[in-house]
């Protein structure tokens, strides 16, 4: 049992736990995120398969072999988390998830391979946008990711009815940003009021607590 217990707990592990094993011999590195965060940066050799195409992902992964060890990352660890249960309930014997995903790598200072060569925002930049009289509505997400598609409308709707400055973080780049400020989980939103932050909330949000929030 106690056997058990401690290979249950290996499943998920920090990014350093992760980076030092992925570097071991046999290692199969898997990218689950789409094609677009693929090309943000990734890790070093890993396999892309975006596990939110089924068609593509279900085509790719049959090239991963089931008895070698499979390290999976994706943004947050959301996907990531999803395609690893999939995978352990189809014969893959050895999978192992990086908590928080890229996210919590980049808050741990390590780097990608293949960045987009755009820069990311300041944090002064942020800082400026944020420091104005009236209320500022902070969004930090990514066109790509599911929850943050399905805010859109409800955010669009508060923002004209409210007539909110709307701030975006994006999620898959502006790392410094979200480092300052915390928010390690997409979407988040903050509602800042004359260039203070006095609300934050992480995932889905209806439109009543974003109102009441402004009460």
């Amino acid at each position: 049992m106690l056997t058990w217990v401690a290979a249950k707990a290996q499943e998920k592990v920090s990014p350093d736990a992760f980076e030092k094993g992925m570097h071991k011999p046999g290692v199969q590195l898997l990218d689950v995120r789409t094609a677009e965060e693929f090309r943000t940066g990734y890790l070093p050799d890993a396999l892309q398969a975006d596990f939110t195409n089924k068609e593509e992902f279900f085509s790719r992964i049959r090239h991963v072999d089931k008895h070698k060890p499979v390290y999976i990352y994706c943004l947050s660890g959301g996907r990531s988390a999803a395609a690893a249960k999939w995978m352990r309930s189809n014969g893959y014997t050895n999978v192992v998830e990086m908590e928080g995903g890229i996210i919590s790598w980049k808050k741990a200072g390590k780097t990608l391979t293949g960045s987009d060569k755009n820069p990311q925002m300041t944090i002064s930049a942020y800082a400026s946008a944020v420091s104005v009289k009236g209320w500022v509505l902070v969004d930090v997400g990514a066109a790509w990711c599911p929850p943050c598609r399905k805010m859109e409308p409800v955010v669009q709707q508060l923002v004209s009815d409210k007539k909110l400055k709307r701030v975006n973080v994006d999620g898959g780049k502006d790392a410094d940003v979200m480092k300052t400020i915390n928010a390690g989980t997409l979407p988040t939103f903050l509602l800042y009021k004359d260039g203070k932050e006095v609300w934050r909330k992480e995932g889905l949000v209806t439109m009543e607590a974003f109102l009441a929030a402004m009460k």
